[in-house]
């Protein structure tokens, strides 16, 4: 209770990086009631797992929900000029930090020159974040409150929330510090919308993680063409090797329940569970319903329906340059590496088809505003104040970070994004074409119901154990959308489309937006053409899963 009280008085302080650091010094804390489950053998006593579940849920995904709650609450002060100011501000900075970073090759100043334009941007959104971190607490903003009671109000009765977390074991005979805790694990506990909590420990994370990368890459590793290179027995081998490990003891203790929304933690939050493969050879798509969460504390922002304000909006088939054709994004690395992607650049192409899905989707919804080729700009997609639902389609991407030595900070944000109009003509507002994660997090989608990225890679990111994954989807949440449709890698042409149009078929005949992604892979599985998971696997479904308005979106 102390730590808890501790947390929620510091959390509000400073900016990201800040809060970042000061979750770390207590992170172990988490560690210890979770060793001590599964080290005493408790013999599924309830105490000791409340104890250790509601140690997860105040340290899992909390700064996402303090920065979310607090941008909920500032977007809604619109009779404040002072707090829109600086939200202004804030994100006029933004736009300047995530300019720097993708400035074209030709005009690049000299390194020093942009050492010291980097460090007065830094510096200055760092003073901005604090002012309104202080302004939030003076505005009498409190954290919110999290009791497995709360939550558990909040998970339907056909559900159960699993939280898994990865933790390192305690060593309670430990005589060194540095032998206090052992090799990482994972973990899982499972909450029952009567209360009931079961939990089991996993094992070591290293063979889990061996099998994720190897399930991982058998599913991204698609041929330019758009072709899966690895044969289904072949990713059904590796599908079912990470299952036996992960998913097989979880359903043991799940029963007869089948939705689930699953709180996944580091690397885990970058494949599709749907994906993976039974004892009985079966994808688990073909039995359970899965939504991700980056933490279960994010039910209960789903309990507040806030109203849009606009009809629905749709961006597709953005001109990059004049001739419409290829675009090279040359990102200026932050300390003047030599690479930030693999080859040191991405290139894109225009994606004329998108135009056609877009032309589909507004046939659902007659009162969507459309914006194409060259309408679909950076700076358009700014001015969005709280549509119903945002439809994007264009390319999206994710950039590793390098190894490095420099002690200079890096935001991970800045290095997914969307490529939209004109990135090579130069845009109004100080706007490059280059719409990144920190620049969306700025974005007004308070009320949007759904954001549908039908783009590449639109839901990688770098993972951050216990607070998700820093990109697009992280950044989407802060913006206030309550669900997000995001992709995990490169996914071949034709399918984004198929699966957009069958999607929202069914969101307007009233199915959950979880449940209407799951009939639409099924659907997807039974076909001779894209029943490959490369096709249908690759769009996850993320945040409020229930049925939302779409009806009214077409009156």
């Amino acid at each position: 209770k102390i730590q808890r009280d501790h947390i929620d008085k510091n959390i509000g302080r400073g900016d990201e990086f800040q809060k970042i650091e000061f979750l770390k010094q207590l992170y172990e804390t988490m560690y210890i009631p979770i060793s001590i489950d599964f080290q005493q053998n408790f013999n599924n006593s309830e105490q000791p797992y409340n104890l250790a579940l509601e140690t997860i849920l105040t340290y899992k995904g909390r700064i996402l929900d303090e920065l979310t709650n607090r941008s909920l609450i500032l977007s809604q002060r619109t009779d404040d000029p002072e707090t829109q100011q600086l939200l202004d501000q804030i994100s006029s900075v933004r736009t300047q930090r995530s300019n720097l970073y993708y400035i074209p090759s030709d005009n690049r100043p000299s390194p020093e020159i942009y050492r010291q334009n980097l460090a007065n941007v830094e510096i200055k959104l760092k003073e901005l974040e604090e002012k309104l971190s202080n302004r939030t607490t003076k505005l009498g903003y409190l954290p919110q409150q999290i009791t497995l009671e709360a939550i558990q109000q909040q998970i339907p009765t056909n559900a159960a929330l699993v939280e898994i977390v990865r933790y390192r074991s305690l060593n309670p005979k430990a005589t060194q510090n540095s032998e206090r805790f052992g090799n990482p694990r994972y973990a899982v506990y499972i909450l029952f919308p009567n209360g009931n909590i079961k939990a089991k420990d996993l094992g070591e994370a290293k063979p889990i993680e061996d099998d994720l990368i190897e399930f991982q890459k058998n599913l991204a590793d698609i041929s330019k063409n758009g072709v899966p290179q690895v044969d289904i027995p072949q990713l059904k081998e590796s599908a079912r090797q990470l299952d036996t490990k992960l998913m097989q003891p979880i359903r043991q203790m799940l029963g007869d329940t089948k939705t689930i929304l699953l709180s996944p933690d580091a690397g885990l939050n970058l494949i599709p569970f749907a994906a993976l493969v039974d004892e009985n050879n079966q994808y688990l798509v073909q039995n359970y319903q899965i939504t991700y969460l980056t933490s279960g504390r994010d039910l209960l922002r789903f309990k507040d329906k806030l109203p849009s304000q606009q009809s629905p909006m749709i961006i597709a088939d953005p001109i990059y340059n004049k001739e419409g054709e290829t675009v090279v994004l040359n990102p200026q690395p932050d300390q003047l590496r030599s690479s930030l992607c693999e080859t040191g650049f991405k290139t894109f192409n225009r994606l004329p088809q998108t135009e056609e899905e877009a032309k589909t989707v507004k046939q659902f919804f007659p009162k969507a505003t459309v914006l194409t080729k060259l309408q679909a700009t950076e700076n358009a997609l700014k001015q969005v104040k709280r549509p119903k639902f945002l439809h994007i389609a264009t390319h999206g991407f994710f950039c590793e970070s390098p190894a490095t030595n420099q002690p200079e900070r890096e935001n991970p944000l800045l290095r997914s994004g969307l490529v939209l109009a004109g990135v090579n003509l130069g845009q109004s507002a100080g706007d490059d074409g280059v719409l990144t994660a920190l620049e969306t997090t700025s974005l007004n989608l308070v009320g949007t119901q759904l954001v549908v990225l039908s783009a590449c890679e639109t839901g990688q990111g770098d993972i951050t154990i216990g607070d998700g994954v820093y990109g697009l989807r992280r950044a989407l949440v802060i913006a206030g959308s309550e669900s997000q449709l995001i992709s995990l890698w490169k996914v071949s042409s034709n399918a984004p489309r198929d699966l957009m149009i069958a999607y929202y078929g069914r969101l307007t005949k009233g199915e959950g937006r979880s449940e209407a992604l799951r009939q639409t892979q099924l659907e997807m599985l039974k076909s001779e053409t894209q029943n490959h998971p490369s096709y249908w696997a690759g769009f996850i479904p993320s945040g409020n899963w229930t049925s939302a308005d779409f009806n009214s979106f077409g009156e």
